[in-house]
């Protein structure tokens, strides 16, 4: 693939994954982190660490990708801010461990539970298998418990939380707009962290191709980047306007196509 081809490959991307984090307050990363990982194999990075610099390189473009997010969702008022702080401090602790344990396993084993996480994503879109609201929003030290665990699955998977943390919100009754959009805000401090945390695990590893600032390749953030802030905006102008019913099934089964091929390679 020419410098160019992969340049443009980074740019729709970029629209693509922003797109989808404003729509379905999903950071982006279940688009970003395949797809990286299917262009470092064919630019022929060691297989022990693609799925390290996807994951890293997703991270650290959702950092971007949320701040445009967030800032329409709050503009909508559907932020709830009082969620928001006591999670973020479990979300950082839990997000730096994230980052510490997807270092110590097999790029292949990486791939394969990347796989199987894609395909109980789309299955539970495609059944809408969602939490009937069971419960009330905890007291700081639960929601400080429930960001953790947030902040080290997304860290390990390289999302922004959505698909977690928009299932815990509904539950705990919190209304699905505001779910989503409080999800967003979540996606940046998981992102800050397991960011962060990459850079450290992944600091001056022997098989880092060049361009590369720990598990985080630098052509691939700013490509990703220069187009998702953008297209951040628009998702999330349309999940305030649009039913996403049709477009959650369609990108269901792309994830479904996506893990077998993680798991059949």
């Amino acid at each position: 693939m020419t410098l160019i081809g992969v340049l443009v490959l980074y740019l729709l991307l970029g629209a693509l994954a922003g797109t989808m984090a404003g729509l379905f307050g999903i950071g982006g990363g279940l688009v970003i982190v395949p797809v990286l990982i299917f262009s470092f194999n064919f630019m022929g990075f060691s297989p022990e660490i693609a799925a390290h610099l996807a994951i890293g390189t997703s991270l650290a473009t959702i950092l971007f990708t949320s701040i445009s997010s967030i800032r329409t969702h709050h503009q909508h008022g559907a932020v709830r801010w009082d969620l928001f702080r006591p999670m973020t401090v479990g979300i950082v602790a839990g997000a730096l461990l994230g980052a510490w344990t997807a270092a110590m396993l097999s790029g292949p084993f990486l791939e394969t539970i990347i796989g199987v996480f894609a395909i109980l994503v789309a299955l539970k879109m495609i059944l809408e298998v969602n939490p009937k609201p069971g419960r009330d929003v905890p007291g700081t030290a639960g929601l400080g418990v429930a960001g953790g665990f947030i902040g080290w699955a997304s860290a390990i998977f390289g999302i922004g939380g959505g698909t977690i943390s928009v299932p815990y919100l509904t539950w705990s009754n919190v209304r699905m707009q505001q779910a989503v959009a409080t999800s967003a805000a979540c996606g940046f401090p998981i992102a800050l962290a397991g960011a962060v945390g990459n850079i450290w695990t992944g600091w001056q590893h022997p098989e880092l191709p060049d361009m590369s600032f720990g598990f985080i390749y630098l052509p691939a953030l700013i490509g990703i980047v220069a187009t998702s802030v953008i297209f951040a905006r628009l998702g999330a102008k349309l999940a305030h306007r649009l039913d996403g019913r049709l477009l959650k099934r369609i990108f269901a089964i792309v994830l479904i196509i996506v893990g077998l091929r993680f798991l059949l390679s």
